[in-house]
């Protein structure tokens, strides 16, 4: 079991708001208590529980990315376990301590074939659960997924992946215009799986019968859909307008104009948004040439294509670099982001009283950030994955 410890001197984003001299206790691998400098932890003054000195510095919750393809140089739709587990350490290293792992589109059998491996990763604790996109997309706004194989959301094929993951899956997105979709919609909302409507090429009459029938989620907003117009709204308001939707945005600079994430979160709302990374393998690993599933990709200067084609594919995105620019370049507050970061992708995971914030009873999972935003120590289960070492 990880020793105990006060985490102590911190600006620290608690469920309450922020508290400028933080304390938290970490026992085990739990949060026990949290208070400041006036009014501290009870536990804290019993023998035993060194002082981690953090101030100067910003103590917030781990990050929970719902919508993540790999990292390190591995790939979470192809490869081993170990693969896997790669590209698990490497967003852990960047503030992720609760992640979702991202298929691509390939064939039905190959699908199954990687939920197996994705869901016993899940099971002993890795992951938190499996991500189908594709391959019930939209030609007309696949993206990087492979054209020659998609299909239409058939309810009985979602629910062989479904079935599949074990229990493990957490979302699946789907071009819900499609024929199929909306039963499949209401499949997955019985089967308790997110259905997020995405690569569609939808109306917004066609995306507000979709969030009737269940679907909650809007993967990556604005990205592979039609954009917003003054006649046709599109999926864009419709998903913007509903309270029932959460809508992902992906804060790498590439993928969204800082002027329409911030039309997001004023339309929405702070509590409504979930930033992802949509990452691949590049992800905290550098330029070079990758495989997104069965497609080539290049990576250059960061940005992430189709060597065939030019879409983007995914990003390189961390968690860490989405919070520092949505603070330092975007301005949004610090208690947005972290909403964004981590108390909302928890809330949709049914994880809230797990992670997502630095409440007594979750995991001691923590990120420290100082002045600027930039991360200097991750926690996961009350150990140090980056340990601050700040003397």
């Amino acid at each position: 079991m990880a020793p105990s410890m006060v985490l102590a001197g911190a600006r620290t984003v608690l469920p309450t708001g922020i508290v400028d001299d933080g304390r938290v206790l970490v026992e085990g691998t739990r949060i026990t208590a949290t208070g400041d400098a006036g009014r501290p932890p009870h536990s804290t003054t019993g023998p035993g529980a060194p002082v981690v000195d953090l101030t100067g510095h910003w103590l917030v919750p781990g990050f929970v990315d719902l919508h993540n393809h790999g990292g390190g140089g591995a790939s979470f739709t192809s490869g081993s376990a170990e693969d896997v587990l790669t590209g698990i350490r490497t967003h852990r290293e960047h503030g992720t301590t609760t992640l979702l792992a991202s298929t691509v589109t390939e064939e039905t059998d190959e699908l199954v074939q990687r939920a197996g491996l994705l869901s016993e990763l899940a099971e002993q604790g890795d992951l938190a659960g499996i991500h189908f996109e594709g391959p019930f997309i939209s030609p007309c706004r696949k993206g990087a997924h492979s054209a020659a194989l998609l299909r239409d959301p058939d309810p009985a094929e979602v629910r062989k992946l479904v079935d599949a993951a074990r229990g493990q899956a957490r979302m699946v997105t789907l071009a819900t215009e499609l024929p199929g979709g909306l039963d499949s919609v209401r499949l997955l909302a019985e089967q308790g799986v997110i259905a997020a409507v995405g690569h569609t090429d939808a109306t917004y009459e066609q995306t507000l019968a979709a969030i009737d029938a269940g679907a909650t989620v809007a993967t990556h907003l604005f990205n592979a859909m039609p954009t917003l117009g003054h006649r046709a709204p599109g999926p864009v308001t419709a998903l913007l307008e509903d309270e029932r939707v959460t809508v992902e945005l992906i804060n790498d600079g590439t993928h969204l104009h800082p002027a329409a994430l911030r039309l997001a979160f004023h339309h929405a709302g702070a509590s409504r948004v979930a930033f992802i990374t949509d990452a691949m393998d590049a992800a905290g690993f550098g330029d070079g040439r990758y495989l997104l599933g069965p497609l080539e990709v290049e990576v250059s200067e960061g940005v992430a294509r189709l060597v065939e084609g030019g879409s983007i594919a995914g990003s390189t995105l961390t968690l860490d670099r989405a919070f520092q620019r949505a603070v330092t370049v975007d301005g949004l507050p610090v208690e947005d982001v972290v909403a964004a970061l981590s108390a909302n992708p928890a809330r949709l995971l049914g994880l809230s009283d797990q992670v997502g914030s630095l409440a007594p009873g979750t995991y001691a999972d923590l990120v420290v950030l100082d002045e600027d935003f930039a991360l200097k120590g991750v926690m996961r289960r009350g150990e140090w994955v980056i340990d601050p070492q700040l003397g």
